[in-house]
């Protein structure tokens, strides 16, 4: 198979959805895309993320990538922007949702944490969500910016400031009796271990990647994108809207020009 992929976020944190999609679909053709100048999404308005999507779509077209599928991998703009991007693209789309769903069903205590961005926490979305599927057990919600910024860390230094996290998650205080805590940000499964050690592995973790994998695979199908080929997979294509400090990943600089632009009447 060799669709091309684009999977999408802020910043590095979709990668950790990327990794679920490539061992589901490995003979695939990927691209990444990280809007770092606006880095964390967490915190920017739900127009603004609208209109940095559509003109993520509208560079898409312009650059003429074949794009046969894009993965919003990041719960802040999916919650908040996803409708309206499907409006203006053909292009099938996959976002993220914190798995509020599994987290309900799997809860001995039958209480449960999502660990979000302040915007995923605040979605309309996200509240639908839980009143749908987690109304027969009590969710505790909890915001945070600086774990963003200490995951994205991690992943470009390998090092990771361990007083900060501890810091960062004695601030959030999460109740005691949950036994179950949602990562309802992509970011957040990059601190994975650090934040098992720091509840000595009672608490466990979960997140979504495995779940959007298998339904990309099932578009993929639906769509027939299976029965393209290539002499030739090309290698992961890294993009970024800002310069990155480190010489990790060989990452093309680009613009995304002004929304108004490129939104289609």
């Amino acid at each position: 198979m060799s669709a091309h992929i684009m999977v999408f976020d802020s910043g590095i944190g979709g990668t950790t959805v990327l990794e679920h999609i490539q061992k589901r679909i490995p003979d695939a053709q990927y691209s990444y895309f990280m809007d770092n100048a606006l880095l964390p999404y967490g915190a920017q308005t739900q127009q603004t993320i609208i209109g940095r999507l559509c003109s993520l779509i509208y560079f898409i077209e312009q650059n003429g990538l074949n794009v046969d599928l894009i993965v919003i991998a990041c719960n802040t703009a999916s919650t908040s922007a996803l409708s309206e991007v499907r409006k203006i693209t053909s292009i099938p789309i996959v976002g993220v949702v914190p798995a509020i769903k599994p987290a309900a069903e799997v809860t001995r205590t039958k209480h449960i944490g999502l660990l979000a961005t302040p915007a995923t926490v605040a979605s309309p979305y996200t509240h639908t969500l839980i009143k749908e599927h987690a109304s027969n057990v009590t969710v505790s919600l909890y915001s945070s910016v600086e774990l963003v910024a200490l995951a994205e860390q991690l992943f470009f230094t390998q090092q990771l400031d361990t007083l900060k996290l501890h810091k960062e998650l004695t601030r959030l205080r999460i109740n005691s009796d949950i036994d179950v805590l949602v990562l309802g940000c992509t970011h957040f499964p990059i601190l994975s271990d650090a934040i098992q050690a720091y509840f000595n592995n009672a608490v466990q973790l979960l997140d979504s990647g495995a779940a959007i994998a298998s339904r990309v695979n099932y578009l993929l199908e639906q769509h027939n994108f299976g029965n393209k080929f290539t002499d030739k997979k090309k290698p992961l294509q890294y993009y970024a809207t800002a310069d990155v400090l480190s010489n990790k990943l060989a990452i093309k600089h680009v613009t995304l020009i002004d929304p108004s632009q490129c939104v289609k009447s």
